[in-house]
C-alpha cells in the first residue's frame, strides 16, 4: 500500500463496525427479546435512512451539537484558567480544591430539576448541564498537567531570565498539553451523557436525546438504535478529526508523545 498510515485506520474502523454489526445481528436473531425490541441491522439502517431523507436527523444533530459545543466552550473558558492557576499557585489550589472535590462527584443529571426551575425547558438548561459536566475534568486535568511539569525545566527557564508570560508559553503550556487534551476528551464524553439526559427531560422537541426518549414512548426501537449509532459516529468523528488533529499539531510535533495515526 502506498499510504498504509491512512489505509490501516480506515480498515480497522471498518472491521470494528462490521464485527459490532455482526454481534448485534446475532443478538437480534437470538430470540431473547421480541423482534420489536431488538431491530435488525437492516431495520436500523432503514430508520436511519428515513431520518436522513426527511431532514429531521440533521436538525436533531445540529441542536445536540450546539448544546454540547456551547457548554464545552464555556467549560474550557472557565476550567482551563482555573486548573492552570491551581497548578501554578498554592493559594489558588487551596481555594478551589475543596469546591472541586465537593462538586465533581455530583452527577450532572442530579442538577436537572434545579436547572429546569432556574432556566426552564430548552437550550439554556441543557447547555448548563453540559457546562457543569465538562468543567471538572478540564480543571482536574489542567491542574495535574501543570503540576507534572518538571521543576527542573521551570528553574532552568527562570535562570535564563524568562518572565511569567514566557514561562507559561514556552514551558508550562507545552508540558501540560497532554493532560489538557485528555481533559478535553473526558469533558467531551461527559458532555454527551449530560446533553442526552438533559434532552430527555429538559428539551422541548429537538435533539438526539429527545429522539431516544420519544422513541421509547412509542416503541420505535429502530429509531432509538439509529440515534445511538449517530451518537457513536459523531464521537468517532470528533476523536479523529479534532482531538487527534490537535494532538498531532501540538504534543506530537513537540515529540512529547507519539501522535495517534488518523
Amino acid at each position: 500500500m502506498r499510504h498504509p498510515g491512512v489505509v490501516r485506520p480506515i480498515l480497522g474502523t471498518v472491521c470494528s463496525f462490521g464485527l459490532a454489526a455482526l454481534v448485534w445481528e446475532s443478538f437480534a436473531r437470538s430470540g431473547l427479546f421480541a423482534p420489536a425490541l431488538t431491530p435488525s441491522v437492516v431495520a436500523i439502517g432503514a430508520a436511519l435512512g428515513r431520518m436522513l431523507l426527511d431532514g429531521t436527523l440533521l436538525r436533531h444533530v445540529l441542536y445536540t451539537l450546539y448544546r454540547i459545543l456551547a457548554g464545552l466552550a464555556l467549560a474550557a473558558a472557565v476550567g482551563l484558567p482555573i486548573g492552570m492557576l491551581m497548578g501554578r499557585f498554592r493559594h489558588v489550589e487551596r481555594f478551589f480544591i475543596p469546591l472541586v472535590s465537593v462538586l465533581s462527584p455530583i452527577p450532572s443529571l442530579a442538577w436537572v430539576p434545579v436547572f429546569i426551575l432556574w432556566f426552564g425547558l430548552g437550550n439554556t438548561a441543557a447547555i448548563a448541564l453540559v457546562f457543569y459536566a465538562a468543567t471538572f475534568p478540564i480543571i482536574l486535568n489542567a491542574w495535574t498537567g501543570v503540576r507534572s511539569v518538571s521543576r527542573l525545566w521551570i528553574r532552568a527557564a527562570e535562570a535564563m531570565g524568562a518572565d511569567e508570560r514566557v514561562l507559561f508559553q514556552k514551558v508550562v503550556l507545552p508540558g501540560s498539553m497532554p493532560f489538557v487534551i485528555t481533559g478535553l476528551r473526558q469533558a467531551f464524553a461527559r458532555s454527551w451523557i449530560a446533553v442526552v439526559g438533559g434532552e430527555m427531560i429538559a428539551a422541548t422537541s429537538w435533539g438526539l436525546g429527545w429522539v431516544i426518549f420519544d422513541s421509547k414512548e412509542f416503541l420505535n426501537a429502530d429509531v432509538m438504535m439509529a440515534s445511538l449509532v449517530v451518537i457513536g459516529i459523531l464521537g468517532l468523528a470528533f476523536e479523529r478529526l479534532i482531538f487527534q488533529a490537535i494532538e498531532r499539531r501540538t504534543v506530537g510535533l513537540w515529540g512529547m508523545v507519539k501522535a495517534v495515526a488518523g
